[in-house]
């Protein structure tokens, strides 16, 4: 497993190699993402982050998310949204469940930048896994799997990162398939 990881961590590393380098930033959704913009401009740039970017200015912190942070944000995509039960989101968009959808939304965010390279790192550190603390002050553990990062909530439920390093003015985007719920 450690020499599984010690590859996924040096691969991870070349594929984010960085603006010296003049690598791209991998596009999301079709969408080209600049590392010169920062969270909250990207988002809105995504057409796979709609219901995102909706839920972002409902809940008032798309000028957190503009602030120099950093930030890492696990960015879930319109169809993770979709797989949560029926009426999830539209009850979540209401202006009295505003803090419930802020709890939510802040449970995806990061304090400080952690790109791929430096979620390999970790795990292999760690066994294969490690947990942070979110912006809401719930707990995320991440974990490597047969090359893939996972992230898994406080309930048990788990996103996989889908694109990695979509670097920011002001933090990095991993794009996840799953929506992360607090307790």
């Amino acid at each position: 497993m450690k020499s599984i990881l010690g590859t996924l961590a040096i691969t991870a590393a070349l594929a984010i190699a960085g603006p010296a380098v003049a690598q791209e930033n991998p596009r999301v959704g079709g969408a080209a993402m600049s590392a010169q913009m920062n969270i909250v401009e990207n988002a809105m740039n995504s057409p796979i982050h709609t219901t995102l970017v909706a839920a972002v200015q409902a809940a008032d912190l798309a000028g957190t998310l503009q602030s120099p942070g950093p930030f890492t944000v696990f960015a879930p995509t319109n169809s993770a949204f979709g797989d949560l039960p029926s009426g999830t989101v539209d009850t979540l968009l209401m202006p009295e469940n505003k803090a419930q959808l802020v709890k939510v939304l802040t449970a995806h965010v990061v304090p400080g930048t952690l790109s791929a390279a430096d979620i390999m790192e970790r795990a292999e550190a760690n066994g294969g896994s490690f947990s942070v603390t979110t912006v809401s002050g719930d707990a995320l553990g991440i974990y490597v799997q047969n090359g893939y990062v996972y992230v898994r909530d406080e309930n048990g439920g788990v996103a996989r990162v889908t694109i990695a390093d979509v670097n920011q003015s002001n933090g990095v985007i991993h794009v996840v398939n799953g929506v992360l719920v607090p307790q």
